[in-house]
């Protein structure tokens, strides 16, 4: 039986495995997960361009709006006598007024020894590079803008995103102090939480409607493929009645008229082929029947004449030897042909008794040795003792005569080999010679009517051409298999495997189909049937080659 596979390679065949299952999910997971990456990608572009936006806007009127209250604080220095206490003094009141005025931003003025602040606000809000920045500047009147975050003096409140803006505060004396405006992006924050949220809800909204329109479109296209298969599958079951039925003019109906002109094609051929059939079956059973009553005559004659042979000239004696044998092969061909005609007709039975195997195929050897010995040919047996099974015992010994005097026709001079062997399921036999052989892709070749692997060898012991064929159809109808296994200059061997009862389907085999003198090779140790698919594959057959031998 083959191995399934370990479980991580299944984990990870599994999507492939469900989506393989079901066109209508291929297809809603195609079109989900392609609308999602294309709204994720629509949604980054959008919270993109919306945060640049913001950002941008919030920076320049931060500038603008620092720019003002800088020039403001400026013409408020008009007093150029200020001491150390005064300046601290003067700036505060600076802070304090632009706070009074503006609730936008803080202020922080960095002067020598003096500090000043809005309340609340963190000296650490200022970046480190915003003052480099001014502190390596030749042009003290630039503003400078860089994004910061805003701390807080109270532990309580978080850290908030925020922009910095620098610029230098001129007081009389001449020298430049650093003054940072500190606005917090509080409210852009929230605006931007606003619009993600809208965004991404609006995404999912997109998302589950796409996939159900993606649903719709598949079960209006899965429909008619499923009707189509079921109608296809019934059609393959023998009813050639069924149709489709044919709606609008678009592509699927097309696929539905076309449909139903190849089942009605396919009904007509089918219908003249069993017809063909009928009349070549009934053809051959009646030309069978008619021959008959003019092959007695022929006989009986025959039979005279042989009986007479020796009081007539030489000549006159072998040409009635002749005749006489001839008419011994044409009655054995007409009774093989009324044979192969039951069995097209399905009128062929079994008349089962429980019969010891072995015994039978002992008999069937004994039966065959005179023959084998005029021919100089040694039989070798190794059967395996007391093997009751439940069958034909007629039909099983015209399996073994055909399968002896085949192999003893071939051995060229060789010994044939037969081995029987059985288990509680099945039983088996073997005919093994040592002959010519056949190529590994004629092995089921070998089963046809007439069939011959070489055209030109005349058949030494009068065979009709139907043998083989005629003991496949017997091996079927006990459920059993009939193989064959050939190589040139190796000989060949057929395996008869028969189950015990002839209800129950062989599902192993006790003896190798691949001869065991030969060495280990593919195929020669395959027994079960899932393995005899892969032997005969080594053997150059095809999978429905086992399917034919039953």
């Amino acid at each position: 039986m083959p191995k399934a596979d370990p479980w991580p390679i299944r984990v990870l065949t599994w999507p492939s495995r469900v989506l393989g299952s079901s066109l209508p999910l291929r297809v809603i997971a195609t079109t989900l997960v392609a609308s999602l990456v294309i709204l994720a990608l629509g949604a980054w572009m959008i919270l993109v361009q919306a945060l640049h936006g913001i950002v941008q806007g919030k920076q320049d009127s931060a500038v603008a709006e620092a720019k003002t209250a800088l020039n403001r604080m400026q013409s408020s220095f008009t007093d150029t006598n200020l001491t150390a206490a005064t300046l601290s003094e003067r700036l505060t009141q600076l802070v304090d007024q632009a706070a009074a005025t503006s609730a936008q931003y803080k202020i922080v003025i960095d002067a020598p020894f003096i500090q000043a602040m809005s309340a609340g606000v963190s000296a650490s809000s200022v970046p480190v590079a915003l003052k480099d920045a001014m502190a390596g500047s030749d042009n003290s009147d630039s503003m400078w803008v860089t994004p910061t975050l805003v701390k807080y003096t109270d532990d309580s409140s978080p850290d908030t995103p925020g922009i910095a803006v620098g610029g230098n505060l001129h007081i009389p004396s001449g020298e430049a102090y650093p003054v940072y405006f500190i606005f917090a992006l509080a409210q852009e924050e929230t605006t931007l939480a606003i619009l993600r949220g809208a965004v991404w809800s609006t995404m999912a909204f997109l998302s589950v409607s796409l996939a159900g329109i993606a649903y719709l479109v598949a079960r209006q296209i899965g429909k008619p493929v499923r009707q189509a298969s079921d109608v296809a599958r019934r059609i393959a079951a023998g009813d050639f009645d069924q149709r489709l039925r044919v709606v609008g003019t678009d592509d699927l109906a097309s696929l539905a008229v076309s449909m139903n002109d190849m089942a009605s094609t396919l009904s007509a051929q089918i219908a003249q082929l069993e017809e063909l059939s009928r009349l070549q079956r009934r053809f051959v059973s009646d030309v069978s029947h008619e021959l008959r009553t003019p092959l007695t005559t022929v006989r009986m004659a025959s039979d005279l004449l042989y009986e007479m042979r020796s009081g007539v000239t030489p000549t006159l004696t072998r040409t009635v030897e002749l005749m006489h044998t001839e008419v011994d092969r044409f009655e054995a061909l007409l009774a093989d042909l009324l044979e192969i005609s039951r069995f097209d007709a399905g009128a062929a039975t079994l008349s089962l008794d429980d019969i010891d195997f072995s015994a039978v195929v002992s008999e069937g050897v004994a039966d065959v040795r005179a023959l084998a010995e005029r021919s100089g040919v040694p039989l070798v047996s190794d059967v395996q003792p007391n093997l009751m099974v439940e069958a034909d015992t007629r039909r099983i010994r015209r399996i073994l005569r055909n399968l002896l005097f085949n192999a003893i026709e071939h051995s060229e001079g060789r010994p044939v080999e037969i081995t029987v062997a059985g288990d509680e399921h099945a039983v088996a036999v073997t005919v093994r010679d040592h002959g010519v052989g056949f190529l590994p892709e004629q092995a089921q070749l070998v089963f046809h009517r007439f069939w011959r692997a070489d055209p030109s060898r005349q058949r030494s012991l009068g065979g009709t051409g139907l043998g083989l064929a005629i003991a496949l159809e017997d091996a079927r109808l006990h459920s059993g298999w009939l193989q064959a296994w050939g190589e040139p200059g190796q000989g060949a061997l057929f395996r008869l495997t028969l189950p015990r009862s002839p209800g129950d389907p062989v599902r192993m085999s006790s003896l190798p189909l691949r001869p065991a003198d030969l060495g280990t090779g593919s195929g020669q140790d395959a027994y079960n049937l899932d393995d005899i698919v892969d032997e005969n594959v080594n053997l150059g057959l095809k999978d429905e080659d086992v399917v034919s031998h039953g």
